[in-house]
């Protein structure tokens, strides 16, 4: 039970700040933001709802694709990525919080934030062990199918997505190529931490006295 309950406040603490870390690019995103946001804005902006629901409705479409193609990759933490990043977000957005674009400098601090943000809530939720997020389940099963390893796999269907992204109207500038490159070093990092950390706070007492 001790154990559930730290890989569940991991899970979620992660997502939380996943919601954080996109709301402020998103405050920005006249710079770039990461491709699968770049198609969220987008479907906001033509269609309505709000960037949170897009999130949603996009994660929930991929966990759809991927349980035909590869079941496996989908479980518990697949739907809880899917279903609560996105309103999380859209709740932070709401709150009007987090300062607006300024178009200085301070905006390319802003969004870089962003992304350190990004890459810690990643190594944070996924130390949990609860399960992939719904994109990188879906990467993941079409590296499977298509036998391409999974950093080609990622950067066939995130150029895929920005492409889409794009001819919708979303925010593509330089930042978004920048996303994979900042965001990609940091996530290994924090991963290995909060993993050892994790561990440490499993052990129950007893055993950390002995």
């Amino acid at each position: 039970m001790r154990e559930k309950v730290i890989n569940y406040i991991f899970f979620f603490s992660g997502l939380i700040l996943f919601g954080f870390g996109n709301a402020l690019a998103v405050k920005v995103k006249y710079l770039g933001l990461h491709p699968w946001e770049v198609l969220n804005v987008a479907l906001f902006q033509k269609l309505g709802f709000t960037i949170g629901t897009w999130s949603v409705i996009v994660g929930l479409s991929l966990v759809c694709v991927t349980w035909f193609v590869k079941r496996e990759y989908i479980n518990i933490g697949t739907f809880g990525n899917a279903l609560l990043v996105g309103p999380f977000m859209d709740f932070f957005l709401w709150l009007d919080i987090l300062p607006d674009a300024t178009h200085t400098l301070l905006d390319y601090l802003l969004l870089g934030s962003a992304m350190i943000i990004g890459g810690i809530a990643g190594g944070l939720y996924v130390a949990g062990g609860i399960g992939a997020g719904p994109r990188d389940g879906f990467m993941l099963a079409i590296a499977d199918r298509t036998k391409l390893s999974v950093a080609r796999a990622r950067i066939a269907v995130e150029l895929v997505v920005l492409v889409i992204g794009f001819f919708l109207g979303g925010p593509v500038f330089i930042a978004t190529f920048f996303y994979s490159l900042i965001q990609s070093p940091i996530f290994q990092v924090m991963l290995k931490f909060f993993r050892r950390l994790r561990a440490s706070m499993v052990k129950e007492p007893s055993t950390q006295a002995n």
